[in-house]
């Protein structure tokens, strides 16, 4: 492909190019990067201008077909990203600026990582320096702060030299499946401790007398779907007052328009649903993202959050459970801790320097808890 034959275009929607072609694109390993996932946040309204997100995906064309595409929103506030710049924006707005809007590449409410910059095979190597490129122009004539692109898998597709983007690091807490032939099979490579933990509070809530079902998706009718929206929102109410990112339209979408990404966990008790988790997964790996109840039980949540996904994966072979974000409580649970990365640029130069400044400080502190955190590690040497 001759890179002076691309064309780069932003565009408000991402209906505006089609299914086929976006999943032909490598994001269709990721369940978040599929057509349909991004689709159903944007139908359902769960992101758009009035909620902070507004679409805005920089796509590349040759000869009108689409062989590149980065998502992108235009952010009006920091919520919902999990690589949290709220200092950044307070100082910035100290001094006289405006921090929003910003741009912002991500999966919306999700920080898993995953592949950012989307492109076919063939594409020259340089397309991603003109797709940063053209991003940074876009924001400069929208008079946008800045650009943030969040949880990618591959960091090293990106030159922070070269395209002046930042690199920030961050901590999560993964399971990885070990061939492991049964849950006993992995207890028996733990610790002790650890091992003696995960066995208490299973058997705490078995005694409670709650048992699970794997709901595949296809098989999660409109009732599940109803009540696992439930226990959403009611969780979100305790944490924080609101009623959550999503709205029911989007989960009963996805339900419809990917059912083989989808798997929910629910627990029972007297045969009543009382709690679930909702899984995603592919050939590969299965992503804990959310999770609810109406009535709390002692480690109910370790229960259906975590063991329950590690059983999953053990039972289908999948080799790495991201279980979501944060968590140092996770380890002692079977997850040990991994590196995330974003990368950052913002418009101001002098902003850009004092953020190039604070992150070779943070870098020091992330590889001293990464220390400290492997030496926590449950398993045995």
């Amino acid at each position: 492909m001759d890179i002076n034959n691309f064309e780069l275009r932003f565009i408000t929607s991402i209906s505006e190019v089609s299914s086929n072609d976006w999943d032909a694109l490598p994001s269709n390993q990721s369940p978040f990067l599929n057509y349909s996932f991004l689709k159903a946040l944007e139908d359902s309204n769960s992101v758009s201008k009035q909620t902070g997100w507004q679409p805005y995906h920089l796509v590349v064309l040759s000869d009108n077909r689409l062989v590149g595409a980065i998502p992108l929103y235009l952010k009006s506030h920091s919520y919902g990203e999990y690589v949290f710049d709220f200092q950044w924006a307070e100082a910035y707005q100290q001094a006289g600026g405006l921090y929003y809007p910003k741009m912002l590449t991500a999966v919306p409410f999700t920080p898993c990582s995953d592949p950012r910059i989307l492109l076919l095979e063939a594409t020259p190597s340089e397309l991603v320096q003109l797709m940063i490129d053209a991003i940074k122009v876009e924001a400069k004539r929208l008079n946008s702060s800045s650009f943030h692109l969040l949880f990618p898998d591959n960091p090293e597709q990106i030159d922070s030299e070269t395209t002046g983007l930042l690199k920030r690091q961050g901590v999560q807490y993964h399971w990885f499946n070990n061939e492991y032939r049964s849950f006993d099979d992995f207890l028996s490579r733990l610790k002790a401790k650890p091992r003696k933990n995960i066995r208490r509070e299973r058997r705490q809530v078995n005694q409670s007398g709650c048992h699970f079902k794997v709901i595949e998706g296809a098989n999660i009718s409109d009732d599940d779907w109803s009540l696992f929206y439930r226990f959403y929102i009611n969780t979100y109410r305790k944490r924080s007052g609101n009623h959550g990112y999503l709205n029911q339209d989007f989960f009963q979408q996805i339900g419809k328009e990917m059912p083989n990404s989808i798997v929910l966990i629910a627990a029972y008790n007297n045969e009543q649903m009382i709690a679930a988790s909702l899984f995603f997964k592919n050939e590969y790996r299965l992503y804990g993202r959310y999770w609810g109840c109406l009535q709390e039980y002692d480690s109910l949540h370790f229960e259906t959050c975590y063991y329950q996904g590690i059983e999953y994966c053990i039972k289908y072979g999948l080799e790495h459970f991201d279980a979501g974000a944060q968590g140092e409580h996770k380890i002692k649970r079977g997850f040990i801790p991994v590196k995330t990365f974003s990368f950052h640029w913002l418009q101001n130069s002098s902003f850009q320097a004092a953020i190039k400044d604070f992150l070779t400080e943070e870098v020091v502190y992330v590889d001293q808890a990464m220390q400290s955190l492997t030496e926590r590690s449950p398993y045995k040497g």
